[in-house]
């Protein structure tokens, strides 16, 4: 029997989020049913709702960046008990059988991960996300919330603080590594603060010095404007590792003149349109050009007890359900230092 939950929702492209009330499965075997404390909002929570990156599902209730407590389980769970406290991140399934999920690597599944929300489940049944009051996962796809961290500063790093932390990671950001993070928002300020804490020299490239004493705040050991062609000159052959958080289109050229040799640009945001460099960028110092997603679930769960002990959060501005429609507004002007999180009881006033 499915239990009817309150929830803000987009009734159509484009249209304002309105409080409203959704299904949630019963609970199967192995299913989790998660009361929502925190729910983050995401660039891409924005983008779909607003259906800038093609046919979307509607009504859609966005949110993978979900943090709250266990209030009950299935029969068959073993990982998680009442009372936990646990996250979702940006997918809720996967195939569990192709070679990607069995590497623990589900966000690459070949079958196609489920996504959170804006999805079909394998069942054929609609997802909906965290800007709701509780959700019905299956275990294996929630994770462990450190003691360590509070669950509001907690919960965008779900997706944020995973999508930074896994190229930093795989292209091992740590000690003898200069390490550069393009654009100082909400993916680019966990980048800064975990690639400090992972031990590389961290220097945020931003467009501008307006958010320097910030960034320098968070971890940063240099701050440059790329506005100022003069950055590029000094900071040629510098890196060994860029990350661009940016959806814009930049000139990627100049961006390849700061790495090294054998260094790695590797972009976790995407431009609306086509981007073009010149193949010379690379082979003139076997430079590589990259793309990064987000994590599996097991190196999710490295990432958030990485953060706990490092004591390492999002910087973040609680609103209501009320407010999510100007917060929405004030992302796309790039308003927020440094991540909107609704506060889920809000929603049950």
């Amino acid at each position: 029997m499915t239990t009817s939950v309150t929830a803000y929702a987009a009734p159509a492209p484009k249209a304002p989020l309105e409080k409203t009330t959704i299904e949630r499965r019963a609970l199967r075997e192995h299913d989790v049913l998660i009361e929502i404390a925190y729910a983050g909002i995401c660039h891409s929570d924005i983008h779909q709702a607003r259906e800038e990156w093609g046919t979307a599902l509607f009504p859609m209730v966005p949110g993978h960046e979900i943090a709250g407590v266990v209030a009950e389980v299935g029969p068959g769970v073993t990982a998680h008990a009442v009372g936990d406290r646990v996250g979702v991140g940006c997918f809720v399934d996967s195939c569990r059988e192709c070679e990607n999920c069995l590497a623990g690597e589900e966000q690459f599944c070949l079958k196609g991960e489920v996504q959170t929300y804006n999805a079909t489940a394998y069942d054929g049944s609609p997802t909906y996300g965290g800007y709701s009051t509780h959700i019905v996962v299956d275990e294996n796809y929630v994770l462990r919330i450190p003691e360590g961290i509070s669950l509001d500063i907690a919960a965008p790093l779900l997706c944020a603080g995973i999508t930074l932390y896994s190229p930093l990671a795989h292209w091992n950001a740590g000690p003898g590594k200069n390490v550069a993070i393009i654009g100082l928002g909400g993916l680019g300020h966990m980048g800064v603060k975990i690639a400090h804490a992972m031990g590389a020299e961290v220097t945020v490239l931003s467009q501008t010095l307006r958010k320097k004493d910030d960034g320098l705040r968070l971890g940063a050991d240099h701050f440059y404007a790329t506005g100022d062609e003069a950055t590029f000159t000094e900071l040629a052959g510098t890196f060994d590792l860029i990350v661009n958080t940016t959806s814009a289109n930049l000139p990627l050229d100049d961006y390849l003149s700061l790495l090294k040799r054998d260094g790695t640009l590797v972009h976790v945001g995407a431009p609306e349109n086509l981007s073009a460099f010149n193949q010379f960028s690379l082979i003139g110092a076997r430079k590589t050009m990259a793309g990064s997603k987000i994590g599996g679930i097991r190196q999710t769960q490295e990432m958030l007890d990485f953060c706990a002990e490092h004591g390492l959060g999002a910087e973040i501005e609680l609103i209501d359900g009320e407010q999510i429609n100007e917060a929405y507004d004030r992302v796309v002007s790039s308003d927020v230092r440094y991540r909107f999180v609704i506060d889920i009881a809000s929603l049950k006033a």
